[in-house]
């Protein structure tokens, strides 16, 4: 766990802060793998978050341990349904194969596809065969909306640097081990990519006032795969009578 402070670390050269903004925005379009060896996040993407917000550093393959929340602070309701959870529960053939939310499936190390058009972003996630769309025209969600594990996303350029705001997102995982969030989750991405277009950044900050006391932030990588495509996930439900036998054992 890291407090946000400014001047955090040193950021790489190809991902310094970007130039003033211009008519034609950079084009994210194509496939995005997972990086694991993970870079400073750069100061000025942190330098403006809100106070109270702690780096969470649980990117790719890390899985907190039970009780670990890489300093996010719970609320007496957080803390409550996070000792009553059991890991068993999560592998039934009801619930295996139960997509979780944008906010944990974000930071998984699975690749996506990136559709970009000047008003509307689809991102395609391998993860659970996920798509999400971002809504660049400036529209509001409309009073009925409902909830999803995808939410309402609208973007907005800011210099090179592509900001997401995604609201009415269901309730789901946060960090996988008890720590779910509440349908008030709101979820603020910048993600800024490398000069030579080979790697993509992000900040994946998010508030919960149900579920957290503060706020959390990820730093994320992925790298450019020309050629490559997401691929079905077809996550099938028997692997939960697998882990059953096993744990009988």
């Amino acid at each position: 766990m890291k407090p946000i402070a400014r001047g955090f670390g040193l950021a790489t050269a190809l991902l310094a802060a970007p130039a003033a903004a211009q008519d034609t925005p950079p084009d994210l379009s194509g496939f995005w793998g997972p990086v694991f060896d993970l870079g400073e996040p750069a100061p000025d993407m942190l330098a403006n978050l809100p106070e109270g917000t702690v780096l969470v550093e649980d990117t790719g393959v890390v899985e907190f341990p039970r009780g670990e929340y890489g300093g996010l602070e719970l609320t007496e309701e957080a803390q409550a349904r996070a000792r009553d959870w059991q890991p068993e529960d999560e592998m039934t053939l009801s619930r295996v194969c139960l997509p979780p939310s944008i906010v944990y499936a974000l930071q998984g190390p699975f690749p996506f596809e990136i559709h970009q058009t000047g008003e509307l972003i689809v991102i395609r996630y391998e993860y659970f065969d996920q798509v999400r769309l971002v809504f660049m025209d400036g529209r509001k969600a409309p009073a009925d909306y409902p909830l999803s594990k995808m939410g309402f996303s609208t973007g907005r350029w800011e210099g090179e640097d592509l900001v997401i705001e995604t609201t009415h997102i269901a309730p789901s995982t946060i960090t996988n081990n008890g720590l779910d969030h509440s349908d008030e989750l709101r979820m603020v991405e910048r993600y800024r990519m490398a000069e030579d277009g080979e790697r993509l950044a992000a900040t994946q900050w998010f508030s919960d006032p149900v579920m957290l006391e503060n706020n959390g932030v990820r730093w994320i990588e992925w790298e450019k795969r020309e050629g490559s495509h997401v691929y079905p996930y077809e996550c099938d439900p028997s692997f939960a009578l697998e882990y059953g036998a096993g744990a009988g054992e």
